[in-house]
């Protein structure tokens, strides 16, 4: 019980923790492994869906996922855009995200997939 003046009792921050905590394994069409904070994982909603639901997915429980039509550059690539979108959604600054020529066409399609 809280009386007047008494700090609030502390949330159960294990429960968000555990969401947004830890790590998560992308895997790319040629089996390379990248190895992300689960919270930069979670910006793309596919992912989020995937990592979250109750539903009783393998991705949710083993904290991994398959990519088998993406290729590891582009994979790669969308590892670097998780934590770019993180860094650059949370403040004022901002700055364009690099992306060279010729991957844009695979990228777009991945990202397309991935609902970013």
């Amino acid at each position: 019980m809280v009386g007047k003046g008494d700090p609030p009792a502390p949330r159960e921050a294990e429960d968000e923790e555990e969401d947004a905590g830890g790590v998560v394994k992308l895997i790319s069409a040629e089996g390379f492994e990248f190895v992300v904070d689960k919270k930069a994982a979670m910006v793309p909603n596919t992912l989020r869906n995937m990592l979250t639901s109750p539903g009783g997915f393998s991705e949710t429980r083993q904290g991994e996922v398959r990519f088998p039509e993406i290729p590891t550059h582009i994979l790669e690539k969308i590892c670097q855009y998780f934590y770019w979108s993180l860094h650059y959604s949370r403040g004022q600054e901002t700055t364009e995200f690099p992306i060279e020529p010729e991957i844009t066409l695979d990228l777009m399609m991945a990202a397309n997939y991935l609902d970013t």
